[in-house]
């Protein structure tokens, strides 16, 4: 399994006008190799092959007057650029023909370097190593001072230096963990539990245990609007704007640090201690366009359920995910009644098959761990009881009207048997009255007599 291990760099002045030069050249040929498809593409030309792109965008561009100053970094870099213009057109391809998983991607387009984002990857051949004092040698940018807040697990494979749009700078090493050791380290356990994530508690457990919700962006949102204020009266293309743009991405980057750090932590120890886990498939794409948007997004489902994914898989732990459809909110964990749909503010509820008294939450978090095949109970049951198959030879059901019009001629005709007459016309059984008559002088009434 490969892992990415980030930490932060720090760059001198000149190693940061280095590392500039590098994103600006990787850029460049990543740009020129869009173009060149682009442009084969409307002649109705086949694509030129990666082989070519390096010769013309790389090799041959050096020779000349405008492209010089691509022998200033180094060649991994460029080569790298162009992997990753073949990779973008391979899932943009593979996303056409419904073969890739996920969400639909575009076609490539032009990078900017006004772009928030810029990165440049180093593979192994370009020879760069972790010095004895700590410092991650790069080609043609030299020793950067590293943070390192863990060693590594093993030998890294790849380096990709990333510049935010905070200015910080990151290394991220690509690492191939062993499968075996990772799951020794966590030794198996016979606790199994649900999850149900919400808004007022992030999550809560099936065993009753409520973890509230930070809600990261509304503590920060006091100093959020602020920056963004003194951003919005800054004069475009002003130094001054640049600084304000710079405090709010700072801003934002610590809302996103604390979020991602508490996801990390929280998965962790639910991985530790327990063997198996359940989650809702939650849709949070539809939960944002909802009222509860900004909530939903400062919450960062998604982002846990990820993480929680990648660490049961390489721990050797168990989660499974049921349907978003799965109505765990509204069936009874004791008995397995479907109670019914409630509203948001309904936060407790009695079953009115059983008589328990829930929590919403709880109660859902059973469901979830139950319907995920987690819970083990004498007669297995699931969260509600199966389908019931209808009888075939089942008589149908007679409407009502008809039913009372062949109720009452059959009254009608017993009380010509019997020596009765009804005094008026009747449609119904209750609006009839009879009266004793001669059997000689019984006849039919005029609505009844196609029957007699």
């Amino acid at each position: 399994m490969q892992l990415r291990y980030s930490f932060r760099l720090y760059p001198d002045t000149g190693q940061q006008t280095a590392l500039a030069k590098a994103f600006g050249c990787a850029r460049v040929v990543f740009n020129d190799a869009v173009r060149a498809r682009e442009d084969a593409r409307k002649v109705e030309q086949p694509f030129p092959r990666a082989a070519e792109l390096s010769k013309r965008l790389i090799t041959e561009a050096k020779q000349t007057v405008e492209r010089s100053w691509l022998g200033e970094v180094s060649a991994v870099v460029l080569q790298q650029s162009l992997r990753d213009v073949e990779t973008a057109y391979r899932n943009f391809f593979a996303s056409l023909k419904g073969t890739r998983k996920g969400p639909k991607v575009g076609a490539p387009r032009l990078k900017s370097r006004k772009d928030t984002r810029q990165s440049i990857r180093f593979t192994a051949n370009a020879r760069w190593n972790i010095t004895d004092s700590g410092r991650l040698s790069l080609p043609k940018i030299g020793a950067v001072k590293v943070k390192w807040s863990r060693t590594l697990p093993a030998t890294p494979t790849s380096v990709t230096v990333i510049k935010d749009a905070a200015g910080r700078y990151f290394a991220s090493f690509v690492i191939d963990t062993d499968p075996a050791a990772d799951q020794a380290r966590m030794p198996e356990t016979d606790r199994t539990i649900g999850i149900d994530l919400g808004l007022t508690h992030f999550a809560v457990l099936s065993d009753g245990t409520k973890i509230d919700s930070p809600r990261f962006v509304r503590r920060a949102e006091k100093k959020l609007k602020k920056a963004q204020q003194e951003l919005s009266r800054k004069q475009k293309g002003s130094k001054n704007r640049a600084k304000a743009r710079l405090k709010v991405a700072r801003a934002h980057a610590k809302v996103a640090d604390a979020r991602r750090e508490f996801h990390h932590q929280l998965s962790t120890k639910l991985i530790c201690e327990n063997q198996a886990i359940g989650v809702e498939d939650l849709s949070v794409a539809g939960l944002a366009r909802t009222r509860l948007a900004k909530s939903v997004h400062d919450a960062g489902w998604s982002s846990f359920i990820g993480i929680l994914t990648y660490k049961a898989e390489r721990y050797g732990r168990t989660l499974v995910k049921i349907g978003r459809f799965e109505p765990t909110s509204q069936t009874c964990s004791t008995c397995g009644v479907k109670d019914g749909p409630k509203p948001l503010d309904v936060r407790e509820w009695t079953c009115a098959a059983c008589g328990t008294v829930h929590d919403r939450d709880t109660n859902a978090a059973i469901n979830v761990k139950t319907a995920a095949g987690l819970a083990v109970s004498a007669c297995g049951a699931p969260v509600r009881p199966g389908a019931i198959t209808a009888r075939r030879n089942r008589k149908p059901r007679i409407p009502d009207r008809t039913l009372c019009r062949v109720a009452a001629q059959q009254l009608v005709e017993k009380a010509r048997i019997l020596g009765l007459q009804p005094e008026v016309q009747v449609n119904t059984p209750s609006s009839a009255r009879w009266s004793c008559t001669s059997t000689t002088s019984s006849t039919a009434p005029a609505s009844t007599s196609s029957s007699t």
